[in-house]
C-alpha cells in the first residue's frame, strides 16, 4: 500500500492537463481569483459557498491552514489557452487513516463553465487521489437545491450515497440538506475511461 502523507513535495506539485493547470493555491493568487469570481458574481448564488472578492484572502488562508493540518490540498485553476486564472478547487476532508477524501470547494468564472475545464480538472484530481494518494473512496457533496452541481457530479460517474437532512446552517440562516455522492476504487478504471471519452468528445466539438 502506498503511504498517503502530505509533504512539501506534494504541496508544490502542479497537476497539468490539455486545457488547464491546477496550481497549489497561495496568497499570490488573491488578485486574479478576485477578478475570476466576479465573472458571473458567483457569490450571489445562495446555495453555494463561493467567496466574495473582498473575502478571497481569508478564503485562501483557510485553505492553506487546512493543508497545514494535513486535511486538504487546494488549487487555483489556470486556463492554458488564455493564461488566466479561472477558478479554484480542493481536495478536502482528507481522512488518511480510512483512505477517504472529498473533492469540493470548486467554482469557476462564468466564462469557463461548460467548456470541458471541470471534466479535465476532475480527471486530474481523481487520478491523483486514486493513483497517488491511494484512497478507497472520493466523495462529492452539494446542496440539495444546487441542481446544476448535482447533474455535473452525476455526469462524472459518481453515485449518490444519500442525503444529510438539516446538515448545515448557512450564512444567510437557511438550512442546507447535503447530497453525498462517491466514486470508489473498484469503479475508478471505468470512470477514468468515461471522463477521457467526454474530454475527447469536447475536443471534437470545440477544436
Amino acid at each position: 500500500m502506498k503511504e498517503s502523507r502530505l509533504d512539501s513535495t506534494e504541496r508544490s506539485e502542479c497537476l497539468s492537463g490539455e486545457y488547464m493547470v491546477l496550481e497549489p493555491l497561495t496568497l499570490e493568487h488573491v488578485p486574479a481569483l478576485s477578478l475570476a469570481v466576479a465573472d458571473g458574481e458567483l457569490w450571489q448564488l445562495w446555495y453555494t459557498s463561493v467567496p466574495h472578492p473582498d473575502e478571497m484572502k481569508s478564503y485562501i488562508e483557510t485553505a492553506i491552514a487546512a493543508e497545514q493540518r494535513g486535511e486538504a490540498l487546494a488549487f487555483a485553476v489556470r486556463d492554458k489557452r488564455s493564461g488566466e486564472l479561472i477558478g479554484s478547487t480542493r481536495i478536502c476532508s482528507w481522512d488518511q487513516v480510512n483512505r477517504r477524501l472529498e473533492i469540493g470547494h470548486t467554482w469557476y468564472a462564468k466564462r469557463a463553465q461548460k467548456t470541458g475545464i471541470n471534466t479535465e480538472a476532475k480527471l486530474l484530481l481523481l487520478t491523483y487521489a486514486f493513483e497517488t494518494l491511494d484512497v478507497m473512496a472520493v466523495e462529492f457533496r452539494t446542496h440539495w437545491h444546487n441542481q446544476a452541481s448535482r447533474e455535473a457530479i452525476t455526469r462524472l460517474g459518481a453515485k449518490q450515497d444519500g442525503v444529510l437532512r438539516n446538515h448545515q446552517i448557512l450564512q444567510d440562516g437557511t438550512v442546507r440538506d447535503t447530497v453525498i455522492y462517491s466514486i470508489i476504487d473498484s469503479e475508478w478504471s471505468t470512470v477514468k475511461q468515461h471522463l477521457k471519452h467526454r474530454l475527447q468528445q469536447n475536443k471534437m466539438q470545440n477544436p
